[in-house]
């Protein structure tokens, strides 16, 4: 069972997501936070999979609020579902520790699976979102850094990469190549190996750069 803390200062606004999340089975609200304050307190206290982290809030904010939470050790994922989709909200919190971010147009549907996928370890961003964030970091290390050289990739995993880059999920990428999903975490795993990426995003990012020059 996944558990998830809600943290919105909007009553509304948690009512309704308490009742899409607890509409399925393999997903629970164990707590509700209305401000960053509470949301700390109650990461300690009840340890959930999944922290669903609004921004704006009175007192202490979602990116503090964040950053506190990562710093004082939680397993927590910690995905942002907010109303601002701009480079001043979306950067912060991911500098604070933030492993995926939403905004609140997202279809409900959508929104149970990325609590799903950021649960299990995935970095989920609105495509819009991934698409900048990729773009930004690309830009900015440009000039700084080289081209990395492109792993010894098998075809397969070269495939796999290109879809990574396009914002593709595990389940969305098992279904373009006809692969099972378990099959799409063992490349995915390998391609982190084999080209020192760490995360999905930082796994986005080099297959844009190395799409910029031939194979080896």
């Amino acid at each position: 069972m996944i558990t998830v803390l809600l943290v919105d200062d909007q009553r509304l606004v948690r009512a309704g997501l308490r009742m899409l999340i607890e509409s399925t089975d393999d997903l629970s609200v164990v707590g509700e936070a209305a401000n960053g304050v509470e949301a700390i307190r109650l990461a300690a206290e009840l340890a959930p999979t999944l922290i669903l982290m609004d921004l704006r809030m009175p007192g202490l904010d979602g990116v503090a609020a964040t950053e506190a939470i990562v710093r004082a050790g939680s397993r927590a994922n910690i995905l942002v579902l907010t109303t601002f989709d701009d480079d001043d909200h979306l950067f912060p919190a991911l500098a604070a520790g933030a492993t995926g971010y939403l905004v609140k147009d997202t279809e409900p549907a959508d929104l149970l699976t990325a609590i799903r996928r950021t649960a299990e370890g995935d970095m989920l961003f609105s495509p819009p979102l991934l698409r900048r964030l990729v773009d930004r970091v690309v830009t900015t290390r440009e000039a700084a850094e080289p081209v990395p050289v492109q792993a010894d990739l098998t075809p397969r995993e070269q495939e796999v990469l290109v879809l990574v880059g396009d914002g593709f999920s595990n389940q969305e990428i098992a279904d373009a190549l006809h692969l099972g999903v378990t099959t799409v975490k063992t490349h995915i795993g390998n391609l982190m190996e084999k080209t020192g990426c760490d995360n999905r995003v930082r796994l986005a990012v080099y297959a844009h750069r190395t799409a910029r020059t031939p194979p080896r």
